[in-house]
């Protein structure tokens, strides 16, 4: 049986446990005081609510550095390819930026990707394409890789129909920064067009070759779309003599 005592000290821990600060006890006997709980009562002061830390700021990415170099031309592309400024993004499959040298001193325009262009996502890849491969290396002063080939629009306008001024304009400051940054000595506009769209103006191809225009202080020639050649076999003449007046600018250019 517990002595009065032990039941006292039991009742004073249960009490502490609640919190209670004061007991009383039988008469006789003053007040004992029960330890203050290590735990703060239910009517202690509130501690002050935690400081939320602010989210960490996103750093911003760098600026694409304006240098002739590959990664500067990469990082444009990947920038602008997922364009909607025109309804051609939203029925194309695959922007097509354009593929080559960076570092080309001559760059052939066309004027929209094709079929097969829009499912690979590379300029110039189908018959019109293969022709053109023949055309530049019959030169035998570059071959395919050593040049660069993109076009004005950089999304297959459906069934392959011409490019609509809406189109053009909406990627005209694409193809002009592509040409800024690759810095060539020579273009080649492929087709009417290409060339309307280079030169700003309504003048039919036919009228437009034959001679030299100025692009921003750039050597222009305007020749015959690939595509043309595969339909009439006569453009074939003209566009081999444009392609040998190319080459002779060219090496009086560059010293070759």
């Amino acid at each position: 049986m517990s002595s009065p005592g032990e039941k006292n000290l039991a009742r004073f821990q249960t009490l502490r446990r609640l919190g209670v600060r004061y007991a009383s006890v039988p008469r006789g006997r003053s007040s004992v005081p029960v330890i203050e709980p290590a735990v703060p009562s239910m009517k202690s002061a509130a501690a002050p609510a935690p400081q939320l830390a602010a989210p960490p700021m996103k750093p911003q990415a760098a600026p694409v550095p304006i240098s002739v170099t590959g990664s500067s031309l990469e990082a444009f592309g990947l920038k602008i390819c997922e364009c909607q400024k025109c309804p051609l993004g939203k029925t194309r499959k695959k922007f097509v930026f354009g593929s080559g040298n960076p570092k080309a001193e001559i760059v052939f325009v066309g004027e929209a990707p094709g079929a097969d262009e829009d499912e690979q996502g590379l300029p110039f890849v189908g018959r019109a394409g293969q022709l053109l491969t023949k055309i530049i290396e019959s030169t035998k002063t570059w071959k395919r890789d050593e040049v660069y080939i993109c076009n004005v629009l950089k999304c297959r306008p459906p069934g392959n129909r011409p490019p609509i001024p809406e189109e053009v304009e909406a990627c005209r400051p694409y193809l002009e920064e592509q040409l800024r940054l690759l810095q060539p000595k020579m273009l080649v506009a492929l087709g009417s067009s290409a060339a309307q769209a280079l030169l700003k103006t309504k003048e039919p191809v036919g009228k437009l070759r034959g001679k030299w225009h100025d692009l921003g202080g750039i050597p222009l020639r305007v020749t015959y779309h690939p595509a043309a050649l595969l339909r009439t076999d006569a453009y074939k003449k003209d566009v081999w003599e444009d392609m040998k007046l190319l080459t002779a600018r060219f090496k009086e250019l560059t010293g070759l």
